[in-house]
């Protein structure tokens, strides 16, 4: 059976790999199949969708580096959730859901690059490279991940706070 600390976890990677995968499937669908040439503004000309296909990592990194970009993605899964087993409050909700959502976006990136050879990228927001839902769930996760961490450093300094105090 599942430890109940995995649940979440799990929940919310097929959750964000089915999101991820089904919005990049609607991409090329609707602005396939040649890249970068039709798009769908959202916020004027500075939020829109456009379709583009991503051999490195952000910022135009490594391109061209399929292979090893995918081997390096699931040593980092696999990092990632040793550190959730060994070293993280892994009982915690919020480490839980952001676990889930940097699972399940790597995963996502993942699936593209062993499937297509790349990685499908397609919210582009001003001068900022063009990412994905997975990017996002990546950032997500690590962002509440830090949080978390930054909840539990204030509740630590009060508890020695209060010590001090008496």
């Amino acid at each position: 059976m599942v430890q109940s600390r995995w649940i979440m976890p799990l929940v919310v990677a097929v959750l964000a790999v089915m999101l991820d995968q089904v919005s990049k499937r609607w991409i090329v669908a609707t602005l396939g199949p040649e890249t970068m040439t039709r798009f769908i503004p959202l916020i004027g000309d500075n939020v829109r969708l456009a379709y583009s296909h991503n051999t490195g990592i952000a910022f135009s990194l490594f391109q061209g580096q399929s292979d090893l970009l995918t081997i390096v993605a699931l040593v980092i899964i696999a990092g990632a959730i040793y550190l959730y087993v060994t070293q993280l409050p892994n009982r915690r909700r919020l480490v839980q859901i952001a676990m889930g959502l940097i699972l399940g976006g790597a995963l996502g990136n993942v699936i593209d690059r062993v499937r297509l050879g790349y990685v499908v990228d397609f919210i582009q927001v001003g001068w900022f490279p063009i990412f994905n839902l997975a990017d996002s769930a990546i950032t997500v996760g690590a962002a509440l991940l830090m949080l978390q961490y930054a909840l539990d450093e204030l509740a630590l300094r009060r508890v020695r706070q209060a010590m001090m105090s008496q």
